[in-house]
């Protein structure tokens, strides 16, 4: 809550006239509490796993025969019945999991430091802030990852969310709850190292759910303006992973791909990538150009 009576009060505590933005978060935050703002974020999650995977649903229903060469594994199909099961099997998850945790987590967040307070941050502070935020994730999520390809972390933990060898958005949380819970940690790091204002971690939750359901999708669209971030890899990066299965050992990192490059854990997207080349340049024609009719390349 704002430690300020008035909007007078706050202009006077800052030292200046509040911008259009600022007045617009007194108003709305004046009378609620730090944890009413946090738990926003519930809200927020639910909205984006519910709207944003309902976007891809959509356009495969409503343009299909635009959106069919822009399909990664064009002979997997999902039925809307599938889809939303999945989407049913994530808000359970939702509810018995993330809720609760978001519930009962903001202990930590004022640890942290993370303020509700005027001013509000600069945009170059937001998103210098939301760099760090991802590339801190980014290092540590691999990690965890490709723990998780080990024998006991797969078969124990992360063959659930792999059971979508296809990915859809849907798909992008569906996970065991202790993998849920594990990949927590990643996501609360940078905020940790790097403590900055609400909106700024709203923002971060907001953008991180929504390009993992990007990279989840099952399509690589060519408008999507993520295609213009240096080494950020995307849907096709991503779906080769799930492709691959249990056996992989290829594509960890969630957003990026430095990591992949410097540790080594790209070669099998690197060789399958060639060997779709070459059927497309007419080598193998008969095999087509999915990554299921490319010869076995799940050891690499």
């Amino acid at each position: 809550m704002l430690p300020y009576s008035s909007l007078q009060a706050a202009e006077t505590a800052i030292g200046r006239s509040l911008t259009a933005a600022e007045t617009l978060w007194y108003n709305y935050t004046a009378n609620k509490s730090d944890y009413v703002l946090y738990c926003h974020n519930i809200l927020f999650l639910f909205l984006i796993f519910t709207l944003v995977p309902l976007f891809y649903v959509l356009i495969e229903l409503l343009f299909r025969d635009y959106v069919a060469g822009y399909k990664i594994q064009p002979k997997v199909k999902f039925s809307v019945y599938d889809n939303f099961r999945c989407y049913f099997d994530v808000m359970r998850m939702f509810i018995l999991v993330v809720g609760p945790l978001q519930l009962v987590s903001y202990p930590s967040i004022r640890m942290i430091g993370i303020r509700t307070s005027l001013p509000l941050p600069s945009l170059m502070e937001i998103i210098s802030q939301l760099v760090v935020y991802f590339l801190i994730e980014d290092y540590t999520n691999y990690w965890i990852h490709r723990l998780l390809h080990c024998k006991w972390g797969y078969e124990k933990i992360h063959k659930v969310h792999h059971e979508y060898t296809a990915p859809i958005g849907f798909a992008a949380p569906y996970a065991h709850w202790v993998e849920v819970l594990i990949l927590g940690i990643p996501s609360f790091l940078g905020p940790a190292m790097v403590p900055g204002h609400m909106i700024t971690f709203w923002l971060w939750i907001a953008l991180r759910q929504i390009e993992a359901i990007e990279t989840h999708s099952g399509y690589d669209l060519p408008w999507t303006f993520t295609k213009y971030i240096p080494f950020y890899g995307g849907a096709d990066y991503h779906d080769y992973h799930h492709y691959v299965g249990g056996q992989s050992q290829s594509n960890f990192a969630s957003v990026f791909t430095y990591c992949d490059y410097i540790y080594g854990t790209d070669k099998g997207y690197g060789y399958q990538k060639r060997l779709l080349q070459q059927l497309r340049d007419g080598v193998g024609k008969e095999n087509g150009g999915s990554y299921a009719s490319a010869p076995d390349i799940k050891s690499e």
